[in-house]
């Protein structure tokens, strides 16, 4: 019997890739002993315990941007965590650590290597984070989603999807995600996104191009997250929500797509083989121009500015695209091409790997 120990959390980008390698290792074995390390206050309090997995909780440690009193108290809590999530591995009898960064990874990476339990990693973005970024330095294996992502000795493996996108059949499902959403089957549909909270450019350039849009003969599925503040053009064949809870049936209707370029939609958009518009939020490092990066070099993807994302040029741009059948099915075909559907398979292997090779460097000194 293998006890793993998944640490991540705090964002959908994190808990989701962590959840579908819980399952997979879960589904194939059921006598393994899956555990969450995370935080009380992260997406996963919630979703990883409503997936019936155990969440062992550790105080959130953010490392100090500016000296203060909280940067002087940092390394004294910093090391309470190190050693809390160590005795969790003792106690536990845990084989492995597998992080996907967040908070949590740090400390749990540093009490893996003090307890000479070998660790892998997961890294969703094409910039890594801070905790990968250490972590990687001694991990026995690293998996990234995105290739040239700089990290050492990575694996390029894809991104763990969620169980209903990675056996999604988009053709079979199609008639389905049709009527769930009120839109014709037959006429091609433009999915626009922004994530949960929704993009305010995305938002406003769509609704203000509605009309055009609709007049290419494309359905429009706009979904404004919930913090939009745009009104419904109640255009026939234009489909305004604010939230989808079934977002596998509207990938299935999806033939093209206008979106952030967030790690996990880039991936699932790419394996989906659904060519996309990439708007990269222009806040942060830069991470999604970069996680958008290979598809578009593929030609499965457009990548546009924010500030650029504009009523103009979406009538110079995306609608002479949708007008053109074949270049958007060529763009799905390299979109296909540059995306991986077995993400999670891959990445698990890499875990596997590691349970037998046994831990880097063996057991140090706390």
């Amino acid at each position: 019997m293998t006890t793993y120990l998944l640490a991540g959390g705090g964002t959908a980008g994190h808990v989701n890739p962590l959840l579908a390698v819980a399952d997979r290792l879960r589904d194939r074995d059921p006598s393994a002993v899956v555990v969450v390390l995370g935080t009380a206050e992260g997406l996963e309090s919630r979703l990883v315990p409503a997936r019936g997995y155990e969440l062992l909780t550790i105080a959130k440690v953010p490392f100090p941007r500016r000296p203060n009193k909280a940067a002087a108290a940092f390394p004294a809590r910093f090391k309470r965590s190190i050693d809390d999530v160590r005795r969790i591995i003792v106690e536990r009898g845990v084989d492995v650590v597998v992080g996907f960064g967040g908070y949590v990874s740090t400390p749990a990476y540093l009490a893996a290597r003090r307890a000479g339990v070998p660790v892998v990693i997961h890294e969703a973005n094409a910039r890594p984070g801070l905790a990968n970024r250490l972590g990687a330095r001694f991990a026995l294996a690293t998996g990234i989603a995105f290739p040239g992502t700089p990290l050492p000795r990575a694996e390029v493996v894809g991104m763990p999807l969620r169980r209903e996108i990675e056996s999604l059949d988009r053709a079979a499902t199609r008639a389905e995600a049709a009527a769930f959403f009120g839109l014709d089957a037959e006429r091609p549909v433009l999915l626009v996104t922004g994530g949960s909270l929704g993009a305010r450019r995305i938002n406003a350039t769509v609704r203000r191009s509605a009309e055009a849009l609709v007049a290419t003969g494309w359905q429009v599925l706009h979904i404004t997250g919930a913090s939009s503040e745009v009104d419904d053009p109640g255009l026939p064949g234009y489909r305004m929500v604010e939230y989808v809870d079934r977002m596998d049936l509207a990938l299935a209707l999806a033939d093209a797509a206008v979106s952030r370029a967030g790690a996990a939609t880039v991936s699932e958009l790419a394996a989906l083989g659904i060519p996309a518009v990439y708007v990269p939020y222009p806040v942060g490092n830069g991470e999604q121009r970069f996680n958008a990066a290979p598809v578009v070099a593929a030609g499965g993807g457009v990548l546009v500015d924010d500030a650029a994302f504009v009523p103009a040029w979406v009538d110079a741009e995306l609608v002479p695209l949708l007008a053109d059948r074949v270049q958007v099915a060529s763009m799905s075909d390299a979109a296909a091409s540059a995306g991986f559907r077995d993400g999670t398979a891959r990445f698990v292997a890499l875990v596997d790997r590691a349970v037998g090779g046994g831990a880097r460097g063996g057991a140090e000194d706390a």
